[in-house]
C-alpha cells in the first residue's frame, strides 16, 4: 500500500518501503566494503569513496586514510594528465571529445573537473557533467566534479587522493581539468605526468593571457578551436608559441614540447595529441624520469598535506580563535602591521617565532 504525505497543501505519493530503501542506501560502509567495491569497479562505491576522501569529518578522514593505504598497491599505473588554459579556451569540450576517443581505443578515463568556488558564497557551479554529457554517460568514463573551495593551484585539497582512488578502480587515463590558467595553476604540474596547456587562436598578444611560468612547465601546447575560419589564426598562433618555447628550458632534457593545432569540437588533431602523450610517457619511462617524477609527486603531496593540516590546526586552536577577532580588527584599522599580527597568531598557537622567520 502506498503512503500519502501532505506538504503545504500538495499531496505526494510515496512508494512502499521508500524510507527503508533510503536508509539502506545511506548505510555506513566498512573499509572492506569500500575496498572490494572499488576494486570490482562499482561506480556507486567509487562515488561514496571519493565523498569520504573529500569529507572534513574526523571519523571519515581516519577511514579515508585507511582506505588509501589499502588502495595504494593497486594505483599508480595510469597516465596522469593535467589540462589547463584560460577560461573560454574550450577545456570541457576538448575533454569530452578526447575522453570519448580514448574509451574507443579501450582505455578507461577518469576526469577530475575542478569548478571554481565563489569567493563570496563558497559555492560552485559543478556543471562539468552537463558540459560533458556524452562522456558522462560513457560506461568507460567517470567524471567527478569538485569545488576548488578557494584552493590555490586550480585543484582541490583532495585531488591527489581522488586520483589514487580512481586509478585503483581501473581508470588508466586520469585527466585533471583545472579552474583556469593563472599564477597558481602550476600546482597541477606537481601531481601529473603530462601538463597540457590549451591556447586560443587569434587572441592578439597571446602571452598576455597566460603566465610565462605555466608555459615553462608545459609538456605540450595545443591551440584549440582551429576549425573553419580559425584555421589561419590557429597556425599563426602555433608558430608564435613554438617560437616562444625555443627560448624556454624544457622540463625534460629528453623531451621538446610540441605545439599542435586541435579542435575539441571537431576532433581535429586529437589522435596526434594522444600519440605525443604516449611517446612522452615511453621516453620518460625508459630514462627513469617517470619514476623520479612520481617520487617528487609523493613528496609534494606530503608537504601539501602538512600545510593543510597546519592551517586547519591554527584556525581551530582555541587561543587563536579567542584572540583572532581583536587581531583582525587592529589589522583592518591599520593599528597593527600584518607581520606583527602573524606573529601574535602563531604565538597564540604556541609557536615562538621572530618577525624575520
Amino acid at each position: 500500500m502506498t503512503a500519502l504525505s501532505v506538504d503545504t497543501g500538495k499531496v505526494s505519493v510515496t512508494p512502499p518501503n521508500a524510507g527503508k530503501e533510503a536508509r539502506v542506501k545511506r548505510a555506513s560502509l566498512s573499509l572492506e566494503d569500500y575496498v572490494n567495491g572499488i576494486l570490482s569497479r562499482d561506480r556507486a562505491r567509487l562515488a561514496r569513496a571519493i565523498s569520504l576522501v573529500e569529507s572534513s569529518n574526523p571519523d571519515h578522514q581516519k577511514l579515508a586514510q585507511e582506505l588509501l593505504v589499502q588502495l595504494a598497491p593497486h594505483a599508480g599505473k595510469a597516465h596522469r594528465i593535467g589540462i589547463t588554459g584560460v577560461p573560454g579556451v574550450g577545456k570541457s569540450t576538448f575533454i569530452e571529445c578526447f575522453g570519448n576517443l580514448l574509451t574507443a581505443k579501450g582505455h578507461r578515463v577518469g576526469v577530475l573537473a575542478v569548478d571554481p568556488s565563489s569567493s563570496r558564497s563558497g559555492g560552485s557551479i559543478l556543471g562539468d557533467k552537463t558540459r560533458m554529457e556524452t562522456l558522462a554517460n560513457n560506461p568507460d568514463a567517470y567524471i567527478r566534479p569538485s569545488p576548488s573551495s578557494g584552493r590555490l593551484g586550480g585543484v582541490t585539497r583532495t585531488t591527489r587522493e581522488t586520483m589514487l582512488v580512481m586509478e585503483a578502480a581501473g581508470y588508466d587515463v586520469i585527466l585533471v581539468e583545472t579552474v583556469g590558467a593563472g599564477q597558481n595553476e602550476t600546482v597541477v604540474a606537481d601531481m601529473t605526468d603530462f601538463f597540457l596547456v590549451l591556447m586560443l587562436p587569434g587572441a592578439g598578444d597571446e602571452l598576455q593571457g597566460i603566465k610565462k611560468g605555466v608555459l615553462e612547465l608545459a609538456d605540450m601546447i595545443a591551440v584549440n578551436k582551429c576549425e573553419d575560419d580559425n584555421a589561419q589564426k590557429a597556425e599563426a598562433a602555433r608558430q608564435h608559441y613554438a617560437n616562444a618555447l625555443h627560448i624556454m628550458t624544457p622540463t625534460s632534457p629528453n623531451w621538446r614540447p610540441p605545439v599542435l593545432k586541435i579542435s575539441g569540437l571537431k576532433g581535429i588533431g586529437l589522435e596526434e595529441l594522444w600519440e605525443n602523450i604516449e611517446e612522452h610517457q615511453r621516453i620518460l619511462a625508459e630514462t627513469g624520469e617517470l619514476d623520479e617524477a612520481r617520487r617528487r609527486q609523493r613528496i609534494k603531496w606530503m608537504w601539501s598535506m602538512i600545510e593543510d593540516k597546519l592551517m586547519d590546526a591554527v584556525k581551530s586552536h582555541p587561543e587563536v580563535r579567542a584572540e583572532l577577532p581583536a587581531i583582525r580588527a587592529d589589522v583592518e584599522a591599520g593599528a597593527m602591521t600584518v607581520p606583527l599580527a602573524v606573529l601574535k597568531v602563531l604565538r597564540a598557537f604556541g609557536l615562538e617565532v621572530g618577525l624575520g622567520g
